[in-house]
């Protein structure tokens, strides 16, 4: 008896050895901080990207500069809530190359509340640019109807700590989508190594 118990807890700890570590990053922003969770299980090629982003240093100078909100898409028939940020510029210098699109029927994360996905023009464009979702949208998952393509945008974390600094983000004085001022991101760190 005593060894089965002892091979049952020998089972246990190995398990629980084997379960996907999840980095976590800190946005550092003039609002506040805001913890990711990423999953490179599900994403990988999305979180590689952005992890790359991170550790070399390449969002220095970037900024959350758009929200949009319910009542600022006038021209969309399908609202949508996020706040955006990154490096603004399409050409910047600090930009990698595009990577493949991770759709949400690919990955499973879907575009709930607090979900961190990859901006993008067409599928296979995305690079630095990410939003994060105000409430659940899922107009932006695989099949959604935000964009004309169907394919949706690459989920590939969830915020844990700071949605509060997200709202306050959200709200902040914009001209139509544009905040005016941008809100700096002083750091995007890595806390929790993958």
């Amino acid at each position: 008896m005593k060894k089965l118990l002892l091979s049952v807890i020998l089972i246990v700890f190995l398990l629980a050895g084997c379960s996907p570590h999840h980095p976590q990053v800190v946005i550092k922003t003039e609002k506040g901080d805001i913890v990711v969770e990423l999953y490179p299980d599900k994403a990988p090629v999305t979180v590689a990207n952005f992890l790359r982003y991170v550790k070399e240093n390449r969002f220095k100078g970037a900024t959350f500069y758009r929200t949009v909100t319910m009542n600022n898409q006038p021209d969309n028939d399908i609202k949508i809530e996020v706040i955006q940020g990154g490096l603004y510029d399409d050409n910047h210098p600090q930009a990698l190359p595009p990577i493949k699109h991770e759709t949400t029927e690919m990955t499973g994360i879907l575009h709930k509340d607090g979900v961190i996905s990859m901006a993008r023009n067409e599928p296979g464009t995305a690079t630095g640019e990410f939003f994060i979702c105000i409430g659940d949208q899922p107009s932006l998952d695989y099949g959604g109807k935000r964009n004309p393509d169907g394919q949706g945008f690459a989920a590939f974390g969830k915020v844990i700590k700071g949605m509060d600094v997200v709202h306050k983000i959200q709200q902040s004085p914009a001209e139509g989508q544009w905040l005016k001022p941008r809100i700096k991101i002083m750091d995007v760190e890595l806390i929790i190594l993958p």
